[in-house]
């Protein structure tokens, strides 16, 4: 009865993602307050939501857990990273499936997307709505801990939360191991795994191994279409200085404009 209401909730959830225009206004103040969040990333992170959350990917994924009912509901404190429009939400959805409460420390990064969102899911799950907390106060009262940041915060985790159950994330980068017999659609997709997102995410593709004598012309050529991102001020801004750095640090340095 209860996975049955759940999986119902998260359904509905999906259906709510899809409709992005109900979030015309949220996406316009998220990106005054953060202009990495433009329109186009929004979208890209709501209509992800939206494919995560379908009926068939929701009975995959509950079907690999038994869902009590919780007659002692735990009180989970989440510190959200802000790299990503809602890269903190899978952390409180899972609480919330869990029949647990949240308490939430929204990073600066990305605070309009969360509340706004819950106020929507109220209308079908207000057991969930009233079940997170939002907070920028010091955290005593709390069961277990989830919390993302870099290397560094995760030092002050670790000593702040460390005696409680936790799980403390740091900087996590991916990379693309290449042959050399990749084809242009292959690398073309690639490229969409550097710059979704300005390359932000901690899967975002930030490192190539390629092999001895690479000719990087061909990758050059494929990503070539996602050449207007350095029409992003701020992405056009971390480039140059990047760009400056190695170059006066002597660095032979291969670029092509983006």
């Amino acid at each position: 009865m209860i996975k049955e209401k759940v999986k119902k909730n998260l359904i509905q959830l999906g259906d709510l993602f899809s409709n992005t225009e109900l979030f015309k206004d949220a996406f316009e103040k998220a990106e005054q307050q953060n202009s990495w969040f433009t329109r186009a990333n929004l979208e890209f992170a709501f209509t992800s939501w939206s494919e995560a959350l379908s009926e068939s990917n929701v009975q995959q994924w509950l079907s690999q857990y038994q869902l009590p009912q919780v007659t002692s509901a735990k009180k989970v404190l989440i510190v959200m990273a802000g790299n990503l429009p809602l890269v903190g939400f899978h952390d409180l959805l899972c609480v919330l499936v869990a029949g647990h409460q949240a308490v939430v420390k929204l990073s600066s990064d990305d605070r309009v997307l969360l509340p706004y969102l819950l106020e929507k899911i109220k209308d079908f799950a207000p057991q969930w709505t009233a079940s997170v907390q939002f907070t920028d106060e010091k955290v005593t009262d709390y069961d277990a801990v989830i919390a993302t940041g870099s290397d560094n915060t995760a030092r002050y985790f670790e000593y702040y939360f460390g005696k409680k159950p936790h799980i403390i994330r740091k900087n996590r980068h991916s990379v693309a191991v290449l042959t050399g017999g990749e084809t242009p659609e292959q690398l073309f997709a690639l490229g969409k795994d550097i710059f979704q997102y300005y390359g932000l995410g901690c899967r975002s593709i930030s490192k190539l191994f390629v092999p001895k004598g690479y000719d990087f012309n061909l990758l050059f050529q494929a990503i070539y279409p996602y050449k207007d991102i350095i029409q992003e001020q701020k992405y056009a801004n971390n480039y140059d200085y990047n760009k400056a750095v190695y170059l006066m640090s002597l660095y032979q340095l291969l670029e092509n404009g983006f």
